[in-house]
């Protein structure tokens, strides 16, 4: 509207802001409030009619007081979860009482309508506003917890305002040093995404949003940070958490940008995180309640130990300025003296970095001779996964199916509901060794000291007393084949829990996924892989990866990695500028590289977890923990002989046009 229209426009309006950024913290001026509905504030406010305020507290209450006497908002959205941490999904919406005559339902659902009429358009809701608006069964259970709640924070904590002073302590603690953080060229180790330097209580909550950096200036990849924080028991959010005008303000990304990365493959909630060397999202940290300074210390030593070039730089000149600030509001402040020149602090007598301590090379550690074997490469080792997250079967000599290797990865193990498990969850899957018999057509199953389970190789749809049913791996539904009771009831007495094997249906055809590194990759057909069809490691890069973590770290890193193709040469990470290669007499596209997570860390002989060798393999690859590259097979033309790769076969690579090394 525009010209008299909007002089004489009686229509009531809404003004939504929300209290505090769920994106960098920042609180906004509570007197926003007033100033709207008293039409003082905004041009647009000198409209006619009434205008409303919708105010997001979700994120404020969390750990700050709002009295709603002195700032009247109308409507407040607020968020039990993010207060108590449980339940989850449960929030409420306040609601002014001389607000409420102007909210009107479009539709109605059961016990909010006083009557209505099934034959004609007929409709009377309820008048009093929350029977009106609460449709169904509310969730009664998970609203007889608030009140326990309620209960443990003021037994703990005694009141809001004690949060409010605890966690924006721990907060500003946490931004001095991060921000003061450098590596041994004195190059920032963070950018910290905020408009204040955590001075005010009234303009600053408690979250803390930042991207890492290396010793070059160069974004380290969120989900890389997040993969190795989960391996230290520290939690963090990454991306852009639901926030995309925070997200392109901070990161300046552009619209433009927004709909490239799209183009690019990168979806909200990907793990893309760097896209042509620029974040496509950031990492925060959050404090509540029951946070700690040593919590806050626990996560600075994660982030020195895994992402600062040594020796550590405070910046001294920084670092002054920011404890000698005067805080405002009477904020809390731990004792930032704790900070000694040059290094983190010290805990109980302990420095940040751990004391490793020396043990014997593994029995695969490749051997100098190996290494410096030329310039040719060679398969060295050949490994199938029938099952999902199981043990390998290492083989010689194997033939190649529609989907990679054949029988790779063609079952996998769900529980009760249908998830596929991985030992992400449950690592004593490794210790599941499988058995493939092409004589008898059969699929055995062992485990140390239980009887073997045997299932066919192949599955017939016409047999009766088979089950299909539909899964996902990787978001891709997919069509599988139950195995039967036996075998389910083997699973769940060695897993501890009820479990299902099912198999990919034969006639199903799940295409591997468009996205960088794809693009002239024709339609491909995969099994229950995540990626790819083939996983291709050089012993070159794992030889450097042991002499890298040789110092505390035990064996067996060729199995941990969980490839399809090992192969020798000259030089580690060289299969990183790779585009296409031949092994013998097969040719493959270079999908990408294989991005790692913890369950790299589980050890396969025992299903025991570690932190290495993903902590190591961060530090030395400057944060990215990438190891080893996704390949598709391409097909001959005009032949129909089944291609076999063997052990010992001559591998010919072609390097690629245009190489980003990490």
């Amino acid at each position: 509207m525009r010209g008299q229209e909007v002089k004489e426009c009686t229509a009531p309006h809404l003004f939504c802001y929300p209290a505090q950024s769920n994106f960098s913290g920042r609180k906004y001026p509570l007197s926003y409030v007033k100033g709207i509905q008293s039409q003082q504030l905004y041009p647009a406010c000198e409209h006619r009619g009434r205008w409303y305020v919708l105010l997001d507290a979700a994120c404020f209450v969390s750990c700050s007081p709002l009295d709603l006497s002195q700032y009247p908002a109308d409507f407040v959205p607020i968020s039990f979860y993010k207060t108590f941490g449980f339940p989850t999904g449960l929030g409420a919406l306040l609601v002014r009482n001389e607000a409420a005559e102007v909210l009107r339902k479009t539709y109605f659902g059961g016990g909010t309508a006083a009557a209505y009429l099934v034959a004609e358009d007929y409709f009377v809701p309820k008048p009093n506003i929350v029977s009106r608006f609460e449709d169904g069964t509310i969730s009664f259970l998970d609203i007889i917890s608030l009140h326990h709640g309620f209960e443990t924070l003021q037994k703990l904590t005694g009141s809001m305002l004690n949060i409010q002073l605890h966690t924006f302590g721990l907060a500003r603690y946490t931004y001095i040093v991060l921000s003061c953080l450098c590596h041994s060229n004195g190059k920032p180790v963070a950018q910290i995404h905020c408009d204040n330097d955590f001075q005010n209580i009234a303009e600053q909550g408690a979250i803390l949003n930042f991207n890492l950096l290396d010793c070059h200036g160069r974004t380290v990849g969120y989900s890389q940070v997040d993969k190795m924080a989960s391996l230290f028991n520290i939690h963090i959010r990454t991306g852009c958490f639901c926030n995309t005008g925070a997200c392109q303000y901070y990161l300046a990304i552009s619209n433009q940008n927004v709909k490239t990365n799209l183009h690019a493959g990168h979806i909200c909630g990907d793990s893309i995180d760097l896209i042509e060397g620029r974040p496509t999202g950031s990492i925060r940290v959050s404090f509540g309640y029951m946070s700690s300074f040593e919590d806050c210390q626990n996560f600075l030593r994660f982030v020195v130990n895994c992402f600062v070039d040594k020796p550590l730089i405070l910046d001294q000149k920084r670092l002054t300025k920011l404890k000698s600030a005067e805080l405002m509001e009477s904020a809390a402040s731990y004792d930032l003296a704790s900070i000694p020149n040059g290094q983190l602090g010290q805990q109980n007598g302990q420095t940040i970095s751990p004391s490793p301590e020396r043990i014997t090379p593994s029995e695969d550690a490749v051997s100098e001779e190996e290494k410096n074997n030329g310039s040719s490469h060679t398969l060295t080792n050949l490994f199938i996964y029938p099952v999902k997250s199981c043990a390998s079967v290492e083989v010689t000599e194997w033939p190649l199916g529609p989907q990679g290797l054949l029988y790779d990865r063609l079952w996998m193990v769900v529980n009760e509901n249908g998830v596929c498990l991985s030992q992400k969850r449950e690592p004593k899957l490794c210790l599941i060794r499988p058995v493939i018999c092409l004589a008898s057509n059969t699929l055995q199953l062992q485990v140390s000291g239980m009887e073997p389970v045997t299932v066919p190789l192949e599955t017939s749809l016409a047999n009766s007393d088979l089950r299909t049913s539909q899964s996902k791996v990787c978001g891709d539904r997919v069509q599988t084949v139950d195995c039967g009771e036996e075998v389910s009831t083997w699973l769940s007495e060695f897993l501890g829990k009820p479990c299902r094997l099912l198999r990919q249906r034969p006639e199903f055809q799940r295409d591997m996924k468009f996205g960088p590194g794809k693009e002239n990759c024709g339609p491909t057909a995969l099994s229950l892989v995540n990626e790819a069809q083939f996983l291709l490691i050089n012993r070159a890069s794992v030889s450097f990866l042991h002499e890298h973590i040789a110092d505390r770290y035990s064996h067996q890193l060729i199995q941990r990695f969980r490839a399809n193709l090992v192969i020798s040469g000259p030089q580690a990470f060289a299969e990183d500028d790779w585009s296409h290669l031949t092994v013998g007499d097969t040719q493959f596209q270079v999908i990408g590289r294989c991005g790692r997570c913890q369950m790299i860390g589980v050890d396969q002989k025992s299903a025991t977890r570690s932190q290495e060798p993903l902590r190591s393999l961060s530090e030395c690859r400057s944060g990215k923990v990438t190891f080893g590259i996704y390949l598709a097979h391409q097909s001959a033309r005009n032949t129909t002989a089944v291609p076999v790769l063997s052990v010992g076969a001559r591998v010919i690579p072609r390097i690629s046009e245009s190489t980003d090394k990490p």
